[in-house]
């Protein structure tokens, strides 16, 4: 037991440079005193003590501020850091080496259940082995976040992400790829690594505008230019001809 305490504790000191001792985690690291907790409560759950597992899980809630359900599958040296705010769901898997930041939520969509199959039935993501999710993102419903995913702070992610791949924005989108290294990046973030999917959008929407006003002025000049040449009821019918092409446009 105490090797096992050692061995999560020193994966929160790997992680987090501001533990400065074994001792300062074992008592000031709410994530730590979570999960902890959850190891306990996750065997009552498995030996069918499962209101004393939920009474026990809603006790650390209350001290840690992080819900943690009891049902939930979680992996060796997981780290919650701050945490408060932290829900993981019944039907929740967690790879080893995981991270979590505060105000993360690994939830369900369903609204409700009608049977005790429809209860037992796979609700919440499946987190594999290396992935790092940013503060308030929230990642919803019964799929895998690939080995080594990086989730960005505030994202919303309701559909499978693939390995190694960064997801950012509502809803996630794929942004780039990373390389799983010994190093660990706080966040999942290295500087500029990540762009913005709305500014990309935007700066396309940006590009067209100016290419399609740009096709406007060439056919304006084409119009002066025939206007001087063609009779005035040919010139009328191109003028006509000319809105209905930028009116479509």
């Amino acid at each position: 037991m105490f090797k096992y305490i050692k061995q999560e504790i020193d994966g929160i000191m790997a992680r987090d440079p501001a533990a400065r001792s074994r001792f300062e985690v074992l008592l000031c690291y709410p994530g730590f005193h979570a999960i902890m907790v959850h190891r306990v409560t996750h065997r009552l759950w498995m030996a069918k003590w499962r209101v004393l597992a939920r009474w026990i899980s809603q006790v650390a809630r209350f001290l840690t501020g992080i819900e943690i359900h009891p049902g939930a599958v979680i992996g060796e040296r997981f780290f919650i850091d701050h945490g408060m705010g932290v829900v993981v769901g019944e039907t929740a898997e967690i790879g080893n080496d995981v991270t979590l930041y505060q105000g993360v939520t690994l939830g369900g969509v369903s609204p409700s259940v009608d049977s005790d199959s429809q209860r037992d039935r796979k609700r919440h993501p499946t987190l594999g082995d290396h992935v790092i999710v940013g503060s308030g993102a929230q990642i919803l419903g019964p799929f895998a976040v690939g080995h080594g995913a990086r989730i960005g702070a505030n994202a919303v992610v309701t559909r499978e992400v693939p390995c190694c791949v960064t997801v950012v924005g509502i809803p996630g989108k794929p942004v780039s790829k990373v390389a799983i290294e010994e190093d660990f990046d706080a966040y999942g973030m290295a500087p500029g690594e990540q762009p913005d999917p709305v500014a990309q959008m935007v700066d396309g929407l940006k590009t067209q505008i100016g290419g399609l006003k740009s096709r406007i002025d060439d056919l304006e000049r084409e119009l002066a230019a025939y206007e001087k040449m063609a009779s005035p009821g040919r010139v009328e019918e191109v003028r006509k001809a000319a809105a209905r092409t930028v009116a479509k446009i």
